[in-house]
């Protein structure tokens, strides 16, 4: 297929599902949060415009939350039927790491989901929004130990071989690997930001059809106060931890950098583009800004980074993609911070709900957040190349070995399966997201809470009213 080999596609296969998987769980950790918050802001001012909000944020969440289950699964069956010469060497870490996953953080969501969502009308205000709080905590356990069986694929601690197998002697050292910190900062980080631009995307569609209103302006509002207070910090912890990767995982800095050679004793420059060729072993192209290298990755005026040449061509990740994967999700978080402070400049002259200009930027990086988070996988994945576990397997040693045929197949089923499902909870998703939240402005005011009668918290409501707007709109018709 394409001259590929069946490692190559086994390979796309993991890297296709795991980049629709990844960004249902970034917006469910993201608006887990937002509603806890918005509910909490409710109980504290009453104002009905964080309720009002809740509830249409909490439908689009259980839509998302339902793919992201859906698609997490196919990523744990592919383990096994794909790569299980990897779950024979490595299953004895990650198999308890993911189990723990389960145990303490989707017995949790799930056990408090049902609350969350359908206890509006039928428990007090409290647990209501005890409930909320627990989801929300839940998703941030299940980044806790995903990132936790990732990074150490990426920086393996607290183990020794024997019989071929890896064996946990020391868990704590497992689990806070070396990377682990910094990478479970950057994820959940990274997540806050996808969710900040997606709630404020979806305020500037509506402002900029005229739909001006307290909720619409309150989604803009908080969003821009996320992106201009977050999006700087996601930068200082993206330094941090570029400056571990660089300690235990050099080669793959050096593909980031497309830095082949050093010279001398001469401080690195940076390359700001450029085209690595991994067969000439040279960065073409490229547009360099002297001693700017060694200042961002090492801190100083004269230490030199790790280049390409110094590792054998077999242990070098592919600098092509990952110089360039590395610099669209660096690019889109300067964006960010740039789309945050002009949020700040406009909210000072009262403008932040009027500048169209504004609004058309703010509403072209909804999905900015959700592409910087592919990239930075692709980065971070690709770049630990050719290892499965650093250092310890390689990936063409992980795989189960199926036939060029059998994985031509099954990539193919999975594209065909994966657009034709999850592109209709998308679609539905953003058909959500259009109607806009409800607001009960001159209507008689109620809290929620057990005995009151409210719109119910569930997605298919929002399908339920669209038929009564039809059934309506064909009345007055005839």
């Amino acid at each position: 297929m394409f001259g590929l080999e069946a490692l190559d596609l086994a390979r796309i296969q993991f890297a296709f599902t795991i980049s629709f998987h990844i960004l249902f769980p970034a917006i469910t950790i993201g608006l887990a949060s937002y509603l806890a918050v918005l509910e909490g802001l409710w109980l504290k001012t009453r104002d009905d415009t964080y309720r009002d909000l809740y509830h249409f944020w909490s439908k689009i969440f259980a839509v998302n939350f339902g793919m992201g289950v859906v698609s997490g699964l196919v990523m744990a069956y592919q383990f096994g039927t794909n790569w299980s010469r990897f779950s024979d060497f490595a299953g004895s870490v990650t198999g308890p790491l993911l189990t723990y996953e389960v145990l303490t953080a989707f017995f949790l969501e799930a056990g408090f989901l049902g609350v969350m969502l359908f206890g509006w009308n039928k428990v007090g205000r409290k647990l209501h929004f005890f409930a909320t709080v627990m989801v929300a905590i839940g998703t941030l356990i299940s980044t806790f130990w995903i990132l936790s069986s990732n990074s150490w694929m990426q920086t393996p601690q607290g183990y020794e071989i024997v019989n071929g197998q890896v064996i946990p002697v020391d868990w704590l050292a497992v689990v806070f690997n070396p990377s682990f910190p910094y990478r479970l900062a950057h994820m959940a980080t990274a997540a806050f930001v996808a969710t900040a631009f997606f709630v404020g995307s979806s305020a500037a569609w509506h402002l900029l059809r005229g739909r001006d209103n307290p909720a619409i302006r309150r989604m803009l509002s908080m969003a821009m106060w996320m992106a201009l207070l977050v999006a700087p910090i996601q930068a200082v912890i993206g330094d941090f931890h570029g400056l571990n990767t660089l300690k235990h995982q050099p080669a793959k800095i050096a593909a980031i950098e497309g830095h082949w050679e050093n010279v001398g004793n001469e401080a690195t420059p940076l390359i700001l583009f450029g085209w690595p060729d991994m067969k000439e072993e040279k960065t073409k192209f490229a547009v360099e800004i002297p001693y700017l290298g060694s200042i961002i990755l090492t801190h100083s005026l004269d230490k030199q980074v790790p280049a390409l040449k110094e590792f054998p061509p077999e242990d070098r990740p592919n600098s092509t993609i990952v110089f360039w994967s590395f610099r669209i999700m660096v690019g889109l978080g300067m964006l960010m911070i740039f789309t945050g402070l002009w949020s700040l400049w406009l909210r000072k002259r009262e403008r932040i709900y009027q500048n169209r200009a504004f609004l058309h930027l703010v509403l072209w990086m909804g999905p900015s957040g959700l592409i910087a988070i592919l990239a930075g996988w692709f980065t971070t994945e690709i770049g630990r190349q050719p290892w499965v576990v650093y250092g310890l397997m390689r990936t063409a040693d992980a795989s189960s070995g199926h036939s060029l045929l059998q994985m031509s197949i099954t990539l193919a089923l999975f594209v065909v399966v994966y657009f034709s499902l999850f592109g209709v909870g998308i679609g539905y998703m953003m058909r959500l997201v259009r109607k806009g939240p409800k607001t009960n402005e001159g209507a008689e005011v109620n809290h929620g809470g057990p005995g009151q009668k409210r719109t119910p918290a569930r997605p298919l409501s929002a399908a339920d009213d669209d038929a009564e707007d039809t059934g309506t709109s064909l009345n007055k018709g005839n």
